[in-house]
């Protein structure tokens, strides 16, 4: 029944609307594991937290967010 609403809402819409709704979903949709983005900001707040502890590495660690966002995560 969940299919049928689906189905009915998306007729709902313009094609148009349908298909810039497809690509805007497509084109959010990260292109790698978020395990394999960022290598270089990861590195570097991983080695931070190790040696100084995660309070004092805050910057690296929004700069890895930062990263990860640009990437397409929702983190």
């Amino acid at each position: 029944m969940a299919d049928l609403a689906m189905n009915a809402s998306a007729l709902a819409l313009p094609i148009s609307q349908q298909s810039q709704t497809a690509l805007t979903t497509e084109t959010n949709k990260p292109k790698k594991k978020i395990c394999c983005a960022c290598p270089d900001t990861k590195r570097l707040r991983d080695e931070c937290v190790v040696e100084h502890g995660e309070a004092a590495c805050t910057k690296w660690i929004e700069a890895h967010l930062k990263c990860l966002r640009a990437e397409g995560f929702s983190v």
